[in-house]
């Protein structure tokens, strides 16, 4: 299925491995990419990269919740509630058209398992919970109360004019410190965690990037598909 004038499915790469980028700047690529999707002037087009330091808060994100350890806060406007990117975490903005049937939560689920495909390559189980968006794995209960699940990527989008925005963040080799600021996604009973602290050894993005990128055109997103064979991959400066 075509995914615009070229077809197929392109993934950019935002200086990763570089340097880590701003949200804001990130941001303001996705909208600039998304309007060219709209436009029909480029493919579906998946944006990976590596953010500074941030907390984003989605529209249903309580006052409360808002961390204030000095780190910046952006509100954006995908659902879901708080969470944190910075170095060690992959973030991946899926920019691409939902076609035929497929509705947001198919698009979700299918992101689940493109993430949870990787996670096992790594020898790391992930899985889904029920009522819980993400990737998760189990680990024993810290105290009364406190559930298994640690999450180890987190899912968030928006779809405007029937092409998705914003994406998944996995946890790489993340310091997961940057978490402790916040209840995560608004869920007290649940942690965070990392590849690498499932896999024992390091797994960084560029790892995780790769195999991100190796496994897209099984992942049954719109484009990637076209003809089996393997996105482009565009490096951004």
């Amino acid at each position: 299925m075509p995914g615009g004038p070229r077809g197929g499915l392109v993934v950019e790469r935002v200086r990763l491995g570089e340097g880590t980028v701003d949200y804001r700047e990130a941001w303001e690529l996705q909208r600039t990419r998304h309007a060219q999707v709209v436009a029909g002037e480029v493919p579906d087009t998946v944006l990976l990269l590596e953010h500074s330091p941030v907390y984003t808060a989605g529209r249903r994100t309580n006052s409360w919740e808002r961390p204030d350890d000095g780190t910046p806060v952006v509100d954006v406007d995908r659902g879901g509630r708080i969470t944190w990117h910075g170095p060690g975490q992959l973030v991946g903005y899926p920019i691409v058209r939902l076609r035929g049937a497929l509705d947001v939560v198919g698009y979700v689920r299918r992101l689940e398992e493109l993430l949870i495909a990787v996670a096992a390559g790594f020898g790391v189980r992930g899985y889904r919970v029920e009522d819980r968006t993400g990737v998760w794995t189990a680990d024993e209960p810290l105290a009364p109360g406190w559930r298994a699940e640690n999450k180890l990527a987190a899912i968030g989008v928006r779809v405007s004019r029937g092409v998705t925005m914003h994406g998944f963040a996995l946890n790489c080799d993340t310091d997961l410190q940057g978490f402790s600021h916040i209840v995560p996604c608004g869920l007290p009973d649940a942690g965070a965690t990392s590849l690498s602290a499932r896999a024992g050894r390091r797994v960084g993005v560029l790892e995780a990037a790769a195999a991100v990128t190796a496994l897209l055109p099984g992942a049954d997103l719109p484009g990637a598909a076209q003809t089996g064979s393997r996105p482009r991959t565009d490096v951004v400066a």
